[in-house]
């Protein structure tokens, strides 16, 4: 039986989703001895473990692991869901963590008073992590600031052979974006990037180039127009989109990568915008300016990283 089938999971998906709506106020857990600042469910009768996280995962993402055998990851802070493990002391067995705007949510074992191991499902509060900090300096380093994300999970990326198969050179800042945060996913669960060696086409920036290219070819440019589509000469190269079926490109204008401007069009005719200035400005402007065309900050105060998983 598929996961979402069985008794009881898709009214606990429900109730975390009411839990994770944006500025809904400080959660509030009616166990008792629990303080403010999470609320814990009931985990569905019979339902494992393993289940639990796959159905939380199949809504947010890949998780962060917390705790694994009862021992609590020496990297956890309040930047990685240490607020889930409050609540039970030092009672958590497992326990995987899921960022969504201002909550985490978690889902791991505690042992109770009894002695017996059992399922917990808990969303709690969760800090802007980019709160007190200076400012860094570059743009990937703020989108990172503005995320939380763990920086030390670092992927290796062959760009010269990627950047062969493309014919071009690619940005400094998608490429640093992509290596740091590991391949597909979505800022603010919204916008996702186009990476290499992505599982699916539409996902991999090499063969989705390779098939726009061929579609402008034999069929025509018009949905693109005024622009060429790369590898026409100046075309649009596209390496993102959004979960509302916005395209984003660059304007491949010219022999530095770093200067391309980037071209978003929406899913109607007509409806180019135009942003001079680098990927990783786009990027951290779309998370945090209200007045982006495509804004994330009129949603969402507390912004983060939805993975889904590094290619191998």
């Amino acid at each position: 039986m598929d996961v979402m089938e069985k008794p009881g999971v898709p009214e606990l998906l429900s109730a975390v989703h009411r839990l994770t709506a944006q500025r809904a106020g400080e959660p509030v857990c009616g166990t008792r001895g629990h303080s403010p600042g999470h609320t814990c469910l009931v985990p569905p009768a019979g339902v494992g473990l393993p289940d639990l996280q796959e159905a939380v995962g199949s809504r947010f993402g890949e998780p962060r692991g917390l705790v694994a055998g009862g021992s609590v990851d020496p990297a956890a802070s309040a930047r990685s869901g240490l607020p889930l493990l409050t609540p039970f002391g030092g009672r958590v067995v497992e326990m995987r963590a899921w960022a969504y705007g201002d909550r985490w949510i978690g889902c791991g074992t505690a042992r109770a008073a009894d002695g017996d191991v059992r399922p917990v499902v808990l969303v709690a509060a969760r800090e802007d992590p980019a709160a007190g900090m200076p400012e860094p300096a570059s743009w990937v380093e703020r989108i990172v600031a503005v995320t939380g994300w763990d920086t030390p999970r670092v992927r290796t990326v062959d760009w010269a052979a990627v950047e062969a198969r493309l014919g071009t050179a690619l940005p400094g800042d998608y490429k640093r974006l992509v290596e740091i945060f590991g391949g597909e996913g979505a800022f603010d669960g919204f916008l996702r990037l186009q990476v290499p060696d992505a599982p699916s086409a539409g996902s991999d920036i090499v063969r989705h180039t390779e098939w726009l290219g061929e579609w402008a070819r034999t069929r025509g440019g018009g949905l693109w127009e005024p622009y060429p589509v790369y590898p026409a000469p100046g075309g649009v190269l596209q390496w993102a989109g959004t979960e509302q079926a916005d395209q984003v490109y660059w304007l491949t204008d010219g022999p530095d990568p770093d200067r391309w401007p980037v071209l978003a069009q929406e899913d109607v005719p007509d409806s180019w915008r135009r942003f001079d200035g680098s990927t990783g400005e786009f990027v951290h402007r779309l998370l945090t300016d209200p007045g982006h065309p495509f804004s994330t900050a009129r949603h969402f105060d507390v912004h983060w990283y939805q993975s889904y998983g590094t290619p191998s």
